[in-house]
């Protein structure tokens, strides 16, 4: 059973951070430093759990009145496939519903924009590179 949930605890944090670093840092190279940033200060941040096992993670950040920047998107490796990048934007886009957002916005990885179409993301930018990987923008409006 998977289980999303916003972070409220000093382990969920610590989950979620764990799971970011594997993904970004171990697995595509990102610097730490980059990956971890002043920004995760003021971000809500999603957990999502296997039984008690964490698996995936993200953050949500306000920008504006109306707008809020989806980031930090991942899933485990070995948990890939099964749908649950989808389900934890679900979860994401409800909670920018419920703080009366009207707009998502988020930085794709380029081999991502499927998975963020599928969702109703449009591509909003040429290709730029972030952390030495490439990335477009994208936005959806909730």
């Amino acid at each position: 059973m998977f289980n999303v949930k916003i972070v409220e605890t000093t382990k969920e944090h610590e989950d979620a951070f764990a799971v970011r670093k594997q993904v970004f840092v171990e697995e595509q190279g990102v610097p730490l430093h980059l990956e971890c940033d002043a920004e995760d200060a003021s971000a809500t941040h999603f957990i999502m759990y296997e039984d008690n096992d964490p698996v995936g993670a993200a953050r949500l950040r306000s920008i504006d009145d109306d707008a809020a920047k989806i980031e930090r998107v991942c899933i485990l490796q070995d948990q890939r496939g099964k749908k649950l990048g989808a389900l934890i934007m679900k979860e994401m886009e409800k909670y920018a519903i419920l703080i009366n957002k009207k707009k998502l916005k988020l930085n794709a990885q380029s081999y991502a924009i499927p998975f963020y179409e599928k969702l109703g993301y449009t591509v909003t930018s040429p290709e730029f590179m972030d952390a030495g990987i490439p990335h477009r923008a994208m936005e959806k409006m909730i």
